[in-house]
């Protein structure tokens, strides 16, 4: 089965890669020639999702999936949620992001938050919905160089280490893409 993981970052790719079965093969959306920016003009994370994996199936005929992730932090009522990419201005950096929630979060106690990631499906036609979520807090600094976006400042439930910190196997097995990754595998070997 040949499959088309909607995404330009090669970190996210990385992840996903190391957790396909053997009898799917993972593509890039640099590997099938694209390279413009997928408007990601939805109020939900499922809309962005179905928006990037729509998109590629009409326009590049491959079956695809696509993912968003948000960031969700209690004290800011959900914020910076679907926007968690953009929180800090259109250039998505991630340090800028950072920055902007530990300022927004400064003096505040409750730091509770959540990671959720929604990946639609877009095979033979038909759009299909997994999630995956993960409860944890926010740091008061920056801690570990591995992972990317929020990971140096998210620290899982039942964890004493980041997300940047934590091994990439230790991060698949209990973050939010690696479950919402594992419904989606479930699905595709009962496809088969």
């Amino acid at each position: 089965m040949k499959l088309v993981f909607a995404t330009h970052n090669q970190h996210k790719f990385d992840e996903v890669l190391s957790l396909m079965p053997k009898h799917v093969t993972l593509l890039s959306l640099p590997m099938i020639g694209c390279t413009e920016e997928i408007p990601e003009t939805g109020n939900t994370l499922e809309q962005n999702a179905l928006l990037k994996s729509d998109h590629v199936a009409k326009k590049y005929g491959y079956d695809c999936f696509a993912d968003d992730t948000g960031l969700l932090v209690d004290a800011l009522n959900g914020l910076p949620g679907v926007y968690s990419a953009r929180y800090a201005g259109e250039e998505r950096d991630p340090e800028k992001n950072m920055a902007k929630l530990l300022k927004a979060l400064d003096g505040i106690e409750n730091r509770a938050a959540r990671f959720e990631t929604v990946i639609s499906l877009h095979l033979k036609g038909r759009s299909q919905f997994f999630k995956g979520t993960v409860n944890g807090t926010i740091t008061h600094t920056k801690n570990g160089g591995q992972g990317f976006g929020y990971d140096p400042i998210f620290q899982p439930e039942g964890h004493s280490q980041t997300f940047a910190q934590l091994p990439l196997a230790t991060k698949n097995q209990i973050g939010h893409r690696g479950r919402a990754i594992k419904k989606l595998i479930e699905f595709l070997n009962s496809y088969q």
